[in-house]
């Protein structure tokens, strides 16, 4: 992708004074204005419910290429999980979800767990104050308005995928 440093300056511009008018932009004072504007520059818990396969993949990742984000607990229903630590992570029974996340002060709950339960779960969430769900069931969530969700749906974008490689092979 070729942009010209004309585009990049008066985009940069919408941000306010970044530079100096005929010596550019510090790449040091640049990265550290991004990364609070994308709240890049604080670490982030979060909790994990579920640790069927794809919960142990998430919680095996832990994210470790982007510091900035942490699973610091996680939930499960299965007796031989609870009170384990897993891949550096406590693990809870879910009746606990609601206290631990207001006790750990946790924000951000990642759902990986049968779409029949999500909603309860969720619930029980958003009362200990959670404010952001990254849900992985084909459940679409019923949370206030303060309360964001992001619905991450494997199958649809593997089927996406496959929509653009058969339709725009050419480009």
């Amino acid at each position: 992708m070729q942009v010209d440093s004309a585009t990049i300056r008066r985009d940069l511009s919408y941000f306010g004074a970044l530079g100096k008018r005929g010596y550019g932009y510090e790449v040091d004072n640049l990265l550290d204005f991004f990364k609070k504007i994308l709240n890049q520059d604080h670490l982030t818990n979060v909790a994990l419910v579920g640790l069927g396969n794809l919960g142990q993949a998430l919680l095996h990742f832990n994210f470790h290429k982007d510091s900035n984000v942490r699973i610091s607990a996680a939930f499960d229903i299965h007796d031989d999980m609870i009170n384990t630590v897993q891949s550096g992570v406590p693990v809870y029974d879910v009746k606990d979800l609601q206290e631990q996340l207001r006790d750990q002060q946790i924000e951000v709950v990642i759902f990986t767990v049968p779409a029949t339960v999500v909603q309860d779960l969720c619930d029980e969430a958003v009362n200990g104050g959670a404010k952001g769900i990254m849900n992985f069931t084909s459940k679409r969530l019923s949370v206030p308005k303060n309360v964001r969700v992001q619905n991450v749906d494997l199958t649809n974008e593997l089927q996406t995928l496959i929509y653009f490689i058969e339709h725009y092979e050419g480009e």
